[in-house]
């Protein structure tokens, strides 16, 4: 597998600096300062040449984004499938090329091009609402997470959120160990642009997501839990609540979710928690 961006992302590509005015409301006196704002920006997504998807999402970690984004679009089921990825500035915005091995090409032009001449429901690989509802695979592993373990891992988060303490405005998706301790984090404007960069970072060094449980700064919606249980972890936390469809698919898939999570307590949704 080659990566390629040519010419290189900035180290910049994830924060653009911007005057602003701190308006007092309590207390009375505006102060001048600049602020680092997270660069959202359109990503178009290619598939062996073949427009997919246009994405918002920061610019940075964009080779952890496509192996996470192949993976939970079903274009790839290993790291070894995706040939190579090429990450390039453009006029307005970034264009991320996956090229695929032979043996996943075929298939996957063949889904490219049925999203192309088809109406689509808005949703990236789906065609209608049947898919939406389609049955997930259930989640294998099994997973002993206690308590203390999520309260750890909550406290620990922010010190892995560079973005986020720079901006105020960045989700961050964090893989942790059993123990609570974190293992691996992605940030991004978009929850589910951190949450596939962070299948992508695991992917890429071998991590079993089956091994840990993740934890999301964000609203649980239901593709993140399609996007948690595809990629085999079996305990998902956010720290917004879910909604309804989510914690349906959660408990049919054998997910257990953990919401609304707080330093002082959570709202267990499906699954259990000693």
């Amino acid at each position: 597998m080659t990566i390629d961006s040519d010419p290189p992302a900035p180290k910049d590509a994830a924060t653009s600096r911007r005057p602003v005015r701190r308006l007092g409301l309590a207390v009375p006196g505006d102060t001048e300062l600049v602020r680092a704002l997270p660069v959202e920006a359109p990503v178009s997504v290619e598939v062996c040449g073949i427009g997919y998807a246009v994405m918002m999402a920061t610019p940075a970690d964009l080779k952890d984004y496509a192996l996470g984004f192949a993976l939970a679009e079903g274009l790839v089921d290993t790291p070894a499938q995706l040939a190579r990825v090429d990450a390039h500035p453009i006029e307005g915005g970034w264009a991320l090329r996956l090229w695929l091995m032979p043996e996943r090409a075929g298939l996957a032009l063949d889904r490219v091009r049925r999203r192309v001449g088809e109406s689509s429901c808005g949703l990236c690989g789906i065609e209608n609402i049947e898919e939406v509802l389609r049955p997930l695979p259930p989640v294998a592993a099994r997973l002993k997470v206690g308590r203390a373990a999520i309260a750890a891992a909550l406290a620990a988060l922010t010190a892995h959120q560079p973005l986020g303490r720079a901006t105020g405005a960045a989700h961050a998706a964090a893989f942790c160990a059993p123990s609570g301790d974190i293992l691996c984090v992605r940030e991004d404007v978009g929850r589910h642009n951190a949450l596939d960069k962070l299948i992508g970072a695991l992917a890429w060094t071998g991590i079993d997501p089956g091994g840990g449980f993740i934890l999301l700064s964000a609203r649980c919606s239901y593709e993140l839990v399609e996007k948690t249980v595809r990629a085999g972890c079996p305990l998902l936390v956010t720290i917004s609540a879910p909604t309804s469809l989510a914690a349906d698919r959660a408990a049919a898939a054998g997910l257990t979710l953990v919401a609304l999570a707080r330093a002082d307590s959570a709202l267990l949704v499906s699954g259990d928690i000693a």
